[in-house]
């Protein structure tokens, strides 16, 4: 019987008007007493290594890292029983690289480069995941097959590149103004280890605008020189665009400027900059752009001041397997479950490719709904990120000449020959594709 509102219950014939509270506080200390013998049993058995256990080593930390961890990691441990041994860091690719040096590789990767997975395949670290991930639920141009015929990588998320962020009430008219004043750009190019890195999705964007995929998986696969028509182009249209060698104190910030900080001038009065080329991604953590209501629009518009040509550069977050553990195989297939996917996207830290996973939220801002099926059109070209695709060394060697160049473009002759000769080095590994087909 419920209890009236606002009164006591009336009590049943034969019942105590106030029963006991005895009965509960013993349930109540009994189940808090086993509460902790279950905790214990667990600290135990993973000191006792009984639990099976298993290594993950990605890019998250921080909020990121809690994010992954609450929303992905800890509903997996709960399924399986299986302890994610979870190590985040901002310096990935070196931490794994020391690691494999060492010996002690983690089990499972996520790792942005394919061109740097590409040579892990190739040294024999990655094992391939055909048995364990279904390559038709990512499409050829995420789950690639490398000259061996073998899949070695899918995404755990995804990102596209091709876009301007602007605050929504900058009207067309005003960004295509913006785009020629070199001080409306927000531009930070650190990044701790990857510094450079944002000037270098820059080139790449512009070049596959201007040029097509065609091209630009040309110059991506080593096959087209740094010091080509095409590939020049883009470096002076970056310079011109962004007054690369221009006013001092304009270069001085950029390069001064961590990338995630870039657009917080964008929140100033007066704005201390308009728009913003960088990955979907900065929209999801940063407050800046959720304060001025963030759109964007396609590269090419502003960029080239011509129409979108369907062609999208992208970049992801890639899974890869280098232990093959009955605890790792398992996180393997969760982790390219549309479960899994579909609870990381959720979080608004990227977007999944999963074509088991509906593109966008009902929810979803239009913003996101947008950018969710922009990654997932099927008549449109998606190339993955080049420098990402491209082997480790010459990798960075882009990313710091392109510091090196917006100080100083009067020596672009010296670095694209620099990068030209690095390129033709013997022994590295390059991608054999970086786009997909399109329609």
């Amino acid at each position: 019987m419920n209890a009236h509102p606002g009164g006591s219950a009336t009590a049943a014939p034969g019942t105590r008007s106030r029963p006991s509270r005895r009965p509960a506080r013993i349930v109540t200390v009994v189940a808090s007493c086993l509460a902790l013998l279950a905790a214990a049993v667990v600290v135990g058995v993973r000191a006792l290594g009984q639990e099976p256990t298993v290594t993950l080593l990605a890019n998250w930390t921080g909020e990121d890292e809690n994010d992954f961890r609450k929303a992905v990691v800890e509903p997996f441990e709960r399924k399986y029983r299986i302890h994610v041994d979870y190590q985040g860091s901002n310096a990935e690719s070196q931490v794994l690289g020391a690691d494999v040096e060492a010996g002690t590789p983690p089990d499972v990767v996520v790792l942005t480069g394919p061109g740097e997975l590409a040579e892990y395949a190739r040294q024999k670290h990655l094992l391939p995941l055909e048995d364990l991930v279904d390559q038709a639920d990512f499409g050829p141009s995420w789950a690639m097959p490398l000259a061996d015929g073998h899949v070695y990588w899918f995404p755990l998320k995804a990102d596209l590149k091709s876009i301007v962020w602007y605050p929504a009430d900058v009207g067309e008219q005003e960004r295509r103004q913006a785009a020629h004043r070199p001080a409306a750009w927000c531009v930070g190019m650190g990044s701790g280890a990857t510094s450079g890195w944002p000037g270098t999705d820059w080139i790449e964007d512009i070049l596959l605008q201007r040029y097509g995929p065609g091209v630009y998986e040309q110059w991506a696969r080593g096959a087209l020189p740094w010091r080509s028509k095409q590939v020049r182009t883009a470096w002076t249209t970056w310079r011109d665009l962004v007054g690369a060698g221009g006013d001092p104190d304009l270069v001085r910030r950029a390069l001064k400027t961590p990338y995630e900080a870039a657009s917080r001038p964008v929140t100033a009065r007066p704005r201390g900059c308009t728009l913003e080329h960088q990955a979907s991604f900065i929209r999801g953590r940063q407050h800046a752009w959720k304060d001025v209501d963030g759109r964007y629009e396609p590269s090419a518009r502003l960029l080239l001041g011509a129409p979108a040509n369907r062609a999208w550069e992208v970049s992801g977050d890639l899974v890869v397997l280098l232990h093959a553990t009955p605890a790792a195989r398992k996180l393997i297939r969760y982790l390219a479950s549309a479960d899994a996917q579909r609870a990381w996207s959720a979080e608004q830290s990227g977007f999944s490719v999963h074509t088991g996973v509906p593109p966008a939220g009902g929810t979803d801002p239009d913003w996101r709904r947008s950018l969710a099926l922009t990654l997932r059109d099927r008549r449109a070209v998606h190339c993955f990120d080049a420098s990402d695709a491209m082997p480790p060394a010459v990798r960075d060697a882009f990313a710091e000449a392109a510091i090196e160049f917006l100080a100083h473009p009067g020596r672009l002759d010296d670095l694209l020959h620099s990068l030209d000769t690095l390129s033709h080095t013997s022994g590295l590994t390059w991608l054999p594709s970086v786009c997909d087909r399109g329609p």
